[in-house]
């Protein structure tokens, strides 16, 4: 008769911890953006060398449209 009832005390103890764990799994998914660093070269220059080279550009463009205008005196 102990043995019977060892024997349910062990099957209700099991029963009792194993009904209440969760079945379910969660999935969390997340969303990474990643930012690759471009080196610089030397020939680059920094954000001031870049801008000046464009606004060279710019003003050569516009000095040789005025050149153009006023003609070749030659």
């Amino acid at each position: 008769m102990k043995k019977v009832l060892i024997a349910m005390a062990v099957v209700v103890l099991t029963l009792a911890t194993t009904s209440c764990r969760e079945t379910e799994t969660k999935t969390e998914t997340r969303e990474v953006i990643v930012e690759k660093e471009v080196e610089a070269t030397d020939d680059d220059g920094g954000i001031l060398e870049r801008t000046a080279k464009e606004v060279d550009k710019e003003v050569n463009e516009e000095i040789n449209e005025e050149i153009d205008k006023i003609g070749n005196d030659d």
